[in-house]
C-alpha cells in the first residue's frame, strides 16, 4: 500500500520512505549508536580489534608481575612472589570487568586492563620496600583517590582548564607514541648497544622473519583502511595472523630469546596443550590497604602514593582525550560525553586492579585500533570486555596472535592519530614550543604523563615569561607545580630515606 502525503499546494504525492529502523532498537537507543553514526556490527567489528590488540596483556602482565616459582619471578622484601598463572586469570576477570562497566556507564569504545607503566613500576621499585600485599593496597588507595578527584568534579575541572593546543598535542603524541611501540614490538626498531639509542632492525637490516610478517602487515592494514574497506584492521590482523601461523609451522621459529633473537615477540603463534581451562581466582582480596605505611613509615609511602597517582591520572587524562578525539565524539573545548563518569570509572579500575593483585587497571591506548575500525560507543567496550572475560578459560586462543601482528595495527591507528597536528598553531611558537615538546617526550621517554607533564610546565613557563600568565588557569599553575614535584621526586626520596 502506497501512503500519500499532501504538499502546500493541496496536491498528493508519494512519501519519503522511513528510514530504516536499527535491528536493535534497544541497543541502538541505549548506546546510541546511529546518533554517533556507527552499526551495531561496525561495533562488534571494532570490539573485537580492541581485544586483539589488547590480549596480549593477558600474557605479558603476568611474566611482569608474576612466574611459576620464586626462582623466576619478582620477590618482594619479605621473599612473597606471586604465580603466574593467577595473575593472568585475575588480568582477565579485573579487565573483563572493568572494560563492561566502562562501557554500559560511560559509553565510550574504551578498553581497560593493567598498565605496563604502574605494573611495571611495583615490580622493579616499589616491592623492593614492601610486600605485593602492601604494595597492592597502595594501589587501592591510589584508585580511591582518584575516584575521589572524579565524584568532586576536581578531574574534570583540571580537564577543561587544559588549553585545546595542549589537548590537541596530547593526541598527537600519543598517536607517535604508540606506533613507536609498534615499531619496537615487532623488532623493527632496536635498541643498540653502542652508537645511537635505537637503530632499524638489526644493524640497520630488517633480518628477522617476524619483523617480515609485520612489515606484511602493516601494508595490508594501511592498503585495506586506505581502500576504506570495512573492517580492514581486523582483516588484516586475522590474515597476517593466519600467514604467522604458516610461517611459524614451517621454520619453527619459537619464542625469542637472546639466544634466538628471530624468534617470535612474547606470543608464538601456535596453539598447544588444552583449549580451555578454569581460572585460578586465589589472589582476588589479597591486598594490605596501610602495611606500607608500617613498614616503610608515612612520608615514604605517601611519596609512593603520589608517583602513583600522577602516573594514572595523567596517563589515563591524556589517553582518553587522544581516543575521544580519534572517535570524533570530542567536543571543540576537547571534552566528551559523559565525561565525569568515564573519570570516575577509570579511577574504580584501579581500586579493582590493587584488590584483585593484577595491578591498576587504566584506559589502553591500544583502543585506538578498535576506534580505527569504526568504534564509536559503549557497545564495542562491552564486546571487548567479554572478550576478556573468555581469556580467563582460553589463554592458548588468546595468545596465538603474536604481537608483531598486533604492533602493525598499532601503527597504523597511530598515523590516523597524527591527523590531529592540524590544531595547533606551529606559527605562534609560545604554541609551537610547548606543544612540540608535549609530542616528542611521549615517545622518547616512553610515558604519556611524562608528555603531558613537560608540556604543561613548559606553556605555563612560556605564557607567563611572555606577558600572558593572565591566560593560564590557576589550576594549570597548580598542576604545573605537582608535577614539578613528580619530576623531582628521585632525590625528595632520597632526603625523605636520609
Amino acid at each position: 500500500m502506497t501512503i500519500l502525503d499532501t504538499t502546500p499546494d493541496g496536491r498528493q504525492q508519494a512519501a519519503a520512505p522511513e528510514p530504516p529502523q536499527p535491528s536493535n532498537a534497544f541497543l541502538d537507543r541505549f548506546f546510541e549508536i546511529t546518533k554517533r553514526g556507527s552499526t551495531v556490527a561496525r561495533e562488534v567489528r571494532g570490539g573485537l580489534v580492541t581485544f586483539f590488540t589488547m590480549a596480549y596483556i593477558v600474557i605479558l602482565n603476568p611474566l611482569i608481575l608474576g612466574g611459576f616459582s620464586a626462582d623466576n619471578a619478582p620477590t618482594d622484601v619479605a621473599g612473597g612472589w606471586l604465580s603466574a598463572a593467577q595473575v593472568g586469570a585475575v588480568t582477565g576477570l579485573t579487565a573483563g570487568v572493568m572494560t563492561i562497566l566502562f562501557g554500559l556507564i560511560a559509553n565510550l569504545p574504551f578498553g581497560l586492563a593493567a598498565g605496563l607503566g604502574i605494573n611495571s613500576f611495583l615490580a622493579v621499585a616499589v616491592i623492593h620496600e614492601v610486600t605485593w600485599a602492601e604494595a597492592m593496597g597502595l594501589v587501592v588507595i591510589n584508585g580511591i583517590l582518584i575516584v575521589l578527584f572524579g565524584v568532586t568534579g576536581a578531574r574534570t575541572a583540571i580537564f577543561r582548564a587544559v588549553p585545546k593546543e595542549l589537548k590537541a598535542a596530547i593526541t598527537v603524541g600519543i598517536g607517535l607514541f604508540i606506533a613507536f611501540i609498534g615499531f619496537v614490538d615487532s623488532g623493527f626498531v632496536r635498541a643498540t648497544t653502542a652508537g645511537p639509542p635505537v637503530q632499524l632492525g638489526d644493524n640497520g637490516s630488517i633480518t628477522s622473519v617476524p619483523t617480515m610478517v609485520f612489515i606484511f602487515g602493516l601494508l595490508v592494514m594501511g592498503i585495506l583502511v586506505a581502500r576504506k574497506v570495512q573492517g580492514g584492521l581486523l582483516i588484516g590482523i586475522v590474515a597476517t595472523t593466519a600467514l604467522a601461523a604458516v610461517v611459524e609451522a614451517v621454520m619453527k621459529l619459537g619464542p625469542g630469546s637472546e639466544s634466538n633473537p628471530g624468534g617470535w615477540h612474547l606470543n608464538t603463534p601456535v596453539l598447544s596443550g588444552r583449549l580451555v581451562s578454569a581460572p585460578d581466582l586465589g589472589l582476588v582480596g589479597q591486598f594490605d590497604l596501610f602495611g606500607a605505611f608500617g613498614r616503610i613509615g608515612g612520608l615514604a609511602a605517601t611519596m609512593l602514593i603520589f608517583t602513583l597517582v600522577f602516573t594514572n591520572f595523567f596517563d589515563a587524562m591524556g589517553t582518553m582525550t587522544g581516543l575521544a578525539k580519534s572517535a570524533g565524539v570530542a567536543h571543540k573545548d576537547g571534552t566528551f560525553p559523559r565525561l565525569k563518569p568515564a573519570f570516575i570509572v577509570e579511577g574504580l579500575g584501579a581500586v579493582a586492579g590493587g584488590a584483585t593483585s593484577g595491578s591498576s587497571n587504566t584506559v589502553y591506548i591500544d583502543s585506538a585500533a578498535g576506534i580505527g575500525e569504526g568504534a564509536r560507543t559503549g557497545l564495542a567496550s562491552v564486546v571487548t570486555g567479554v572478550l576478556f572475560l573468555g581469556s580467563m578459560f582460553l589463554t592458548p586462543l588468546t595468545s596465538v596472535v603474536p604481537l608483531e601482528v598486533a604492533a602493525a595495527a598499532l601503527v597504523v591507528v597511530g598515523a590516523m592519530m597524527m591527523a590531529q597536528i592540524r590544531e595547533i598553531k606551529f606559527s605562534k611558537f609560545s604554541v609551537a614550543l610547548p606543544a612540540f615538546l608535549t609530542i616528542v617526550t611521549m615517545p622518547l621517554s616512553y610515558s604519556i604523563a611524562n608528555g603531558i607533564g613537560v608540556g604543561f610546565i613548559s606553556w605555563a613557563v612560556i605564557s607567563a615569561c611572555s606577558g600572558k600568565a593572565k591566560k593560564v588557569h590557576p589550576l594549570m599553575w597548580v598542576v604545573t607545580a605537582g608535577f614539578l614535584v613528580y619530576f623531582a621526586r628521585g632525590p625528595i626520596n632520597a632526603l625523605l630515606g636520609a
